[in-house]
């Protein structure tokens, strides 16, 4: 199981600019995390949490600089969130916009996950980074808060005024790139703090958005709350190909590349998506296999040759090992019982 969830291809094409920029070639990137270059090439999509974070990690490895972050926050645009992007350039002032990130954070990604909270005249915005690589950490928390704030002074015409200050859990950088801090955020940055936060004034909410278009926030907010439940539904695509392998198991044995073919695609993004979901295509048919095997067993005249034969085993004996690692019983052993 994934367990960092999901990243969109809109928020990791935003570390690509980056790399780009810096002389770094995306393709030999994507290779080096082994992750398809086709991505380049997809308007939308997702990959996991854990392949954003090794590339990431590749990222931080060929360009080591300890404010990546900052600078992948420089190439943030609306697409980089997504549909939130859009969602929150149709607001009509600030306070209505960052109303919006915490219920379509996830369209963007499981990175993290976003607080707002109030204490008197100032307005706190936490962030709580889900990935564990150290270095990878500090460069979304960076990365993200570097993407707020320059996304908020352009959401607003450069009328929203620096923050009161920017509190971060990560150390302190060497002193030769606080500047780079002092450039982009304008205020006080305190290192080694208890939580990762912005605070800004509360007067800043009242601040107009540029293109704020009210009438079309409502169209939408639908197309996102369907793209929510989309990601909520439990693993369509992988249920998709169960579905395939059960009807290829009726009339004899199923390979990926009869699956893929079926379903347009090559068999690398055949993988992909099943892992965007969590799911492994051995996984699926081992189930399918012993859903069918267990009927067959228990409802039909088959030998064991024929019904290994039908589930793709060569030998009998590897279809009788592969059944008890699934029952704790076998073959045999089942057929009695059943």
């Amino acid at each position: 199981m994934n367990k960092l969830g999901q990243a969109s291809l809109a928020a990791v094409k935003q570390s690509l600019r980056l790399a780009q920029a810096e002389g770094i070639e995306p393709k030999l990137l994507l290779n080096a995390a082994n992750l398809p270059t086709s991505l380049l090439e997809e308007g939308s999509g997702r990959i996991t949490g854990d392949e954003f974070q090794a590339l990431l990690a590749k990222l931080l490895k060929v360009f080591p600089s300890p404010v990546l972050g900052l600078l992948s926050g420089d190439h943030v645009q609306p697409s980089s969130y997504s549909i939130l992007g859009y969602i929150v350039m149709s607001c009509t002032n600030l306070a209505e916009a960052i109303s919006q990130i915490a219920p379509y954070e996830k369209l963007v990604g499981d990175m993290g996950t976003t607080q707002v909270l109030a204490y008197g005249d100032e307005i706190r915005l936490h962030w709580h980074c889900n990935y564990s690589h150290p270095q990878v950490r500090e460069h979304m928390v960076d990365n993200v808060f570097a993407s707020w704030i320059g996304f908020a002074n352009w959401l607003t015409n450069d009328a929203a005024e620096h923050p009161i200050r920017v509190e971060l859990q990560r150390a302190q950088p060497p002193l030769a790139y606080l500047a780079e801090y002092q450039k982009r955020w304008r205020c006080p940055v305190h290192f080694n703090q208890q939580h990762n936060c912005i605070v800004i004034h509360k007067s800043q909410l009242a601040l107009p958005i540029r293109q704020g278009d009210p009438e079309l926030k409502p169209a939408l907010e639908q197309h996102a709350q369907n793209q929510l439940r989309r990601l909520q539904a439990p693993s369509s695509f992988t249920l998709k190909v169960a579905n395939i392998i059960r009807q290829g198991l009726q009339f004899g044995s199923v390979h990926q590349d009869d699956i893929a073919s079926k379903l347009t695609m090559s068999v690398r993004t055949l993988q992909r998506k099943l892992k965007e979901e969590g799911s492994h295509y051995q996984q699926i048919l081992d189930k399918e296999r012993q859903i069918r095997a267990e009927f067959l067993l228990s409802n039909s005249h088959y030998s064991l040759s024929e019904i290994s034969h039908q589930m793709g085993f060569t030998e009998t004996s590897s279809f009788s090992r592969s059944f008890k690692s699934w029952t704790g019983m076998t073959p045999g052993e089942f057929k009695q019982q059943a």
